[in-house]
């Protein structure tokens, strides 16, 4: 489980701020490395040209497809969270690539931050914390409302009420905990299936042939099916995201 491992590129000691220690790590630099990417890939699509190459052309049609799903989804009101939801979206869809690139050929070994639920959960509270602001800031209280469906009995309304409210705050856990676990799992598969590779042909020839090529076939197939998870798994999260403040704009 070592590439799940959190470790201080310059060491721990010296980074204490009241009592905390915020030493700088291998997951903190690949978000850094995450970001910069992302930044050049908007900034090399944002050339305005009236014939757009293919860059702008790749850039533009994120960002019009992240625009179709905020409308699909919320309305015309959605227009104004695009720039949110397409940079958590690219932001997720860049680490959880970048995690799968074979850095490791030339030495460096890439950190999947995703897999930490600590960094989906961040993302999870930052999404539901923008969805409470609207909530409030324009329905005020009626935005308890949202917890009572149209139409519910008047002797069920405590009931419903906490039933609800108990869903709703869940919100931001199960939406970190799918992008964790979807990540995770997918590594330690590829991890397991190494084992078994060069386990098998440090047994002989005889092992490797056996159990060895099957289990390089099977990483081959996993390897690109994680690239569509990936994608999935950006794509979900901002989905999701797009419905949790559909409910705050609309109370649906």
């Amino acid at each position: 489980m070592h590439q799940f491992t959190i470790e201080p590129m310059f060491g721990s000691a010296n980074w204490e701020v009241a009592g905390y220690n915020i030493a700088f790590t291998n997951s903190a630099l690949w978000m850094a490395i995450t970001v910069v990417v992302l930044w050049v890939f908007v900034a090399g699509g944002m050339k305005r040209e009236l014939v757009p190459g293919r860059w702008q052309m790749a850039v533009e049609s994120f960002t019009g497809f992240i625009d179709d799903m905020l409308e699909a989804n919320v309305g015309k009101a959605g227009r104004k969270y695009v720039p949110y939801i397409f940079s958590i979206f690219m932001f997720i869809l860049f680490a959880n690539l970048l995690g799968l690139m074979p850095f490791g050929l030339v030495g460096v070994h890439p950190f999947t931050f995703t897999s930490h639920f600590t960094v989906t959960g961040a993302l999870a509270i930052l999404t539901f914390s923008i969805v409470l602001a609207v909530g409030f800031w324009k329905h005020g209280l009626h935005f308890f409302s949202l917890f009572v469906p149209h139409g519910t009995p008047l002797v069920m309304i405590p009931l419903i009420f906490l039933i609800e409210l108990v869903s709703f705050l869940v919100r931001p856990f199960s939406l970190g905990l799918r992008l964790f676990v979807a990540m995770m799992a997918g590594h330690v598969l590829l991890e397991v299936l190494s084992s078994f590779v060069i386990g098998g042909w440090n047994a002989g020839a005889h092992f490797g042939l056996l159990v060895g090529i099957p289990s390089f076939l099977l990483m081959v197939a996993i390897c690109a099916l994680e690239i569509l998870v990936a994608g999935i798994q950006a794509y979900v999260f901002a989905l999701l995201a797009s419905l949790y403040i559909n409910d705050a704009e609309n109370l649906h």
